[in-house]
């Protein structure tokens, strides 16, 4: 192959992710809908993927890769940025809106874990090692790390989101007690702060440089993403009607996915067993 031949062979663009994950799925939609082509990597079943991240000293997904760039799949653009294509952020509801959302998140996975069995809280998810109980406890644990963050200046982590259950979470009604908790938690941190709230102030978070009001955002929608997959988890796999159930009306003016459990990927599939 001759040198010229080389410099015109185009570079694929990777996205690094694993099913269920809510912010794999918005990533490879947003490239998608931008009508950029990719080459899709599910870390779970293809290991070489990870380990090409692990090559680079990266330990997390969704990852965009393109030759030696790359770019967290939660800021669409960084994102744009290293797939080559021009992007304008879109418009974020204003955040007293958007803590109504997470209010109103954390109200509706309470309701759906009262109607989950306890005996069938720690069946695996399809295609990735998460239980219910662990999907429920995931939807609380993400307004926390953003409580813990604004209220007492810990670090916003990729690990403070993998979302380990203390281990004084045993019970169905221990869950259900630490969700009222967070939720009211949530609450108070607004009503007592809200007014004073700095939605343009720079956040120091693992995934990019983005805004306060970005990760008040990302906050709703992401643990409203995985709200979402409980509904469907009650529908198809527990068959199970889910007490007032959440709609698009209720998620309006957030960045929802189109898809609940991925593009790729069926939610009716057997569940994990890597």
């Amino acid at each position: 192959m001759t040198k010229h031949e080389c410099e015109n062979i185009e570079v694929p663009v990777k996205v690094f992710w694993q099913p269920g994950c809510s912010s794999c799925l918005k990533t490879k939609e947003f490239l998608l809908e931008h009508g950029v082509p990719f080459q899709s990597i599910n870390v779970l079943e293809d290991p070489s993927g990870f380990r090409e991240l692990e090559a680079v000293g990266i330990r997390l997904v969704p990852i965009v890769m393109k030759g030696k760039n790359w770019a967290n799949g939660a800021v669409f653009r960084d994102v744009a940025k290293v797939a080559g294509f021009k992007y304008d952020d879109h418009k974020m509801l204003p955040p007293a809106m958007l803590t109504d959302k997470v209010l109103m998140i954390l109200n509706a996975v309470n309701r759906y874990l009262m109607q989950i069995p306890e005996e069938s809280l720690d069946i695996l998810l399809p295609g990735r090692p998460r239980s219910y109980r662990q999907l429920c406890y995931h939807v609380m644990a993400i307004p926390k790390v953003f409580l813990d963050y604004v209220e007492d200046d810990k670090p916003y982590t990729y690990d403070a989101l993998i979302s380990s259950i203390p281990a004084d979470i045993i019970t169905k009604k221990d869950l259900l007690n630490y969700g009222k908790k967070i939720r009211n938690r949530f609450q108070n941190w607004w009503a007592e702060n809200g007014e004073d709230f700095d939605s343009k102030k720079s956040a120091n978070v693992y995934y990019g440089e983005v805004s306060m009001h970005e990760v008040l955002e990302r906050t709703a929608w992401h643990s409203g993403q995985h709200t979402r997959q409980i509904i469907l988890m009650l529908k198809e796999k527990l068959h199970i009607k889910p007490y007032k159930p959440l709609g698009n009306q209720d998620f309006k003016g957030l960045p929802m996915p189109r898809n609940i459990w991925d593009n790729e990927r069926s939610f009716n599939e057997d569940a994990y067993t890597g």
